[in-house]
């Protein structure tokens, strides 16, 4: 019976590092812009899902 020894290796993804900076970057924008609390949880939420809003309005914006 043969073995099959696998070498896995985790590397990162240097797209992860600029979403991570954006959504950092998104939730410092929104956080400091909102008006109470609820709205800064709005924002924050709003930080995690900031590449779907810039895609929905890039597709808007061309026509798509």
């Amino acid at each position: 019976m043969e073995t099959c020894n696998q070498n896995v290796q985790k590397t990162s993804n240097p797209a992860s590092c600029v979403y991570l900076l954006g959504m950092i970057g998104a939730a410092i924008y929104f956080i400091s812009n909102a008006t109470g609390f609820w709205a800064g949880v709005l924002g924050f939420l709003k930080a995690l899902v900031w590449p779907a809003f810039l895609v929905f309005e890039a597709f808007k914006g061309l026509g798509v």
